[in-house]
């Protein structure tokens, strides 16, 4: 018997109209995560100033339309946010900015967390900045706390 996985229409309209799909050149940090479980893979391109404020930020994702509602919306709550700031855009910030995820989609929005935090990481490491609370990124969000935390899995 299949599951119904009922969207709001915030998910359904960031879905069918993605905002700030693509690459970027010459990006301030690159990040790269996926689930091999469920097969998608999202990277997160950010553009920050020399004030630590992200100017832009893009993506590309392959995965369903969970993961790629959930890379556009992260990419909008970031842009125009301080790095700090950036870090406080969590997987339940994405959700609840979407009118929230059925619960076997939930990893979507953990998807788009660490894809922050990896681009993130990728621009400390380039500019030798520290970061409070930012770790290594991971190549899997299975390695990660939270991914046992979401409910639905």
């Amino acid at each position: 018997m299949s599951q119904v996985t009922e969207y709001s229409e915030k998910v359904m309209d960031h879905f069918s109209n993605p905002r700030n799909v693509g690459e970027m050149e010459n990006p301030s940090g690159v990040g790269t995560v996926g689930n091999a479980k469920c097969g998608d893979i999202m990277r997160m391109y950010l553009d920050i100033d020399e004030n630590q404020v992200v100017r832009d930020a893009k993506f590309k994702t392959f995965g369903c339309g969970a993961a790629i509602a959930t890379s556009s919306m992260a990419t909008e709550l970031v842009k125009g946010k301080t790095i700090a700031d950036a870090m406080e855009v969590t997987n339940q910030a994405v959700m609840e900015a979407l009118g929230g995820l059925p619960p076997v989609k939930v990893h979507c929005s953990l998807l788009a967390q660490e894809a922050i935090h990896a681009a993130l990481w990728d621009y400390s490491q380039k500019n030798d900045v520290v970061i409070e609370g930012l770790k290594a990124p991971v190549n899997d969000i299975e390695e990660t706390e939270e991914y046992y935390q979401t409910p639905g899995e």
